[in-house]
């Protein structure tokens, strides 16, 4: 199941034209907790792109929320996210 989430975010994000993207699901992490108990699941994304040059962190993060905003809050329920511009 994890890995269809990852996917669904993986295909998501392409829109963005990631020259780096890492997807780590943190689930495991969150045991007990009530959206984990209810079958959601939490992310770590780690995305570079030049469509974030010229935006500062809070709009690279929106932007990345934007994008798989379908998916929340299920199946996703969190989402942690790192964000940079690829150097050139």
């Amino acid at each position: 199941m994890a890995e269809n989430r990852t996917e669904l975010i993986r295909e998501r994000l392409q829109q963005l034209n990631p020259q780096t993207l890492i997807i780590e699901d943190q689930s495991h992490l969150h045991a007990g907790h009530a959206a984990n108990r209810e079958g959601a699941s939490h992310f770590k994304v780690c995305i570079a792109s030049t469509q974030f040059k010229g935006l500062n962190k809070i709009a690279q993060q929106r932007l990345v929320y934007a994008t798989v905003a379908d998916l929340m809050p299920y199946p996703i329920h969190a989402l942690v996210l790192e964000t940079q511009v690829p150097q050139d």
